[in-house]
């Protein structure tokens, strides 16, 4: 692999400046301008400008804003959640102008919520599927996207803080509803090389992967009848591309670490039908500043441990991983065990079909001393992904 320099832009947003890092692997390869069908494919050097880039873009086939994140009560409860909120366009809606205007199929919205209690490993999830114009929408100016009463926004910055905020409301059924302001404690990040992140060998098995992975959360969480005050940190990947998978691919597994000394991981192993791991798999380390530093499949190892099997698909997924890297701080090899909060942390896929599994974890080091903190998701161990993404 041969890293690009540092790359460092100034980005407003919203009143605040954000510096974008960017870092990743030199691949020379042609790349369509769009699939078959008509949708954009993600091109490396595309310039980002927000807010706009944190909006829709409905010339891609398949988007995502995604938010999971660790709550904690003052007494000490914890709890995960998870809020993300899915475009995808049918094959005829190719003009951008089809994701706002009027009512009809060309683009739906998904979403899910859910809530782990860590004290009882209650865990409860709901899914929404509208079509846009009817009680759905994205805008293409900036990040304001719905479903329902469920929404996520950027928000004007909090009383006495000169940063943007992101507002956060959702819920499940009459059971939980949550209510927060989440404020980015760390830059942007743009994962991949050139500003795309690929995810197979075909060209168009690709996205443009923009994350926050530290956000300060604070606000409150209504729950078995109570209105509880909670803080904490949360992670948001908005991904937008036309296609994630290629040939032979089955599904993948993800995960993002949030260390306490200030660092992050992000994760993922593409797994083949074969059982094998593609090599357009990768782990990137965000150092405490934000700058990014990507590794291939063979720097690091990805160790399903144990087995959970799921009463309500039947899939059969890993317990736990340990990740086995090199620390690109002090160059030792070391070893993190993601440890669920609780095995029963699936999405049984209702609506959306597509049962994964997407969970809140305790990060252990080699001591088993907890370090930090993690969401760990698993998909296609149900049915495979082929055909979907």
């Amino acid at each position: 692999m041969i890293a690009l320099s540092l790359l460092r832009a100034a980005v407003p947003l919203l009143g605040g400046i954000f510096t974008v890092l960017l870092v990743g692997v030199v691949q020379a390869v042609d790349v369509p301008r769009k699939t078959p069908e008509g949708f954009a494919v993600p091109q490396p050097g595309t310039r980002f400008t927000f807010p706009r880039d944190h909006g829709n873009h409905p010339d891609f086939a398949l988007e995502w804003w995604y938010l999971t994140g660790h709550l904690f009560e003052t007494n000490g409860a914890r709890y995960g959640f998870q809020a993300t909120f899915f475009r995808r366009a049918s094959p005829r809606s190719t003009a951008p102008s089809a994701a706002t205007q009027g009512f009809g199929d060309d683009q739906l919205y998904l979403a899910h919520m859910a809530l782990l209690d860590a004290q009882t490993g209650e865990f409860r999830h709901q899914e929404r599927l509208n079509r846009a114009g009817w009680d759905a929408e994205a805008s293409l100016q900036t990040l304001d996207v719905k479903n329902g009463n469920w929404s996520l926004r950027l928000a004007p910055p909090a009383s006495g803080s000169a940063e943007p905020t992101l507002q956060l409301e959702g819920g499940i059924r009459a059971e939980a509803a949550f209510s927060l302001t989440l404020t980015p404690a760390k830059p942007l990040v743009i994962f991949g090389t050139n500003g795309v992140s690929r995810k197979a060998a075909e060209p168009t098995a690709a996205s443009h992967y923009l994350t926050f992975t530290r956000l300060k959360v604070a606000g409150s969480l209504t729950w078995q009848g109570k209105v509880r005050e909670v803080t904490g940190e949360a992670w948001m990947d908005h991904e937008f591309s036309s296609s994630q998978l290629g040939a032979g691919q089955v599904g993948w597994d993800w995960a993002s670490v949030q260390l306490r000394d200030g660092r992050e991981l992000m994760a993922y192993r593409m797994r083949r039908q074969d059982g094998t791991t593609d090599p357009f798999s990768t782990l990137a380390w965000i150092d405490r500043q934000g700058r990014v530093q990507h590794f291939g499949p063979s720097e690091y190892s990805w160790e399903p441990r144990g087995v959970w099997k799921s009463p309500a698909s039947g899939a059969e997924y890993p317990a736990a991983i340990r990740l086995r890297l090199k620390d690109p701080e002090t160059g030792r090899e070391r070893t993190l065990d993601l440890q669920p909060l609780a095995p029963a942390q699936e999405l049984n896929g209702a609506i959306g079909g597509i049962p994964y599994w997407e969970g809140a974890c305790r990060v252990l080091d080699e001591q088993g001393q907890e370090i930090g903190q993690a969401f760990l998701e698993m998909t296609g161990y149900a049915a495979t992904m082929q055909g979907r993404l």
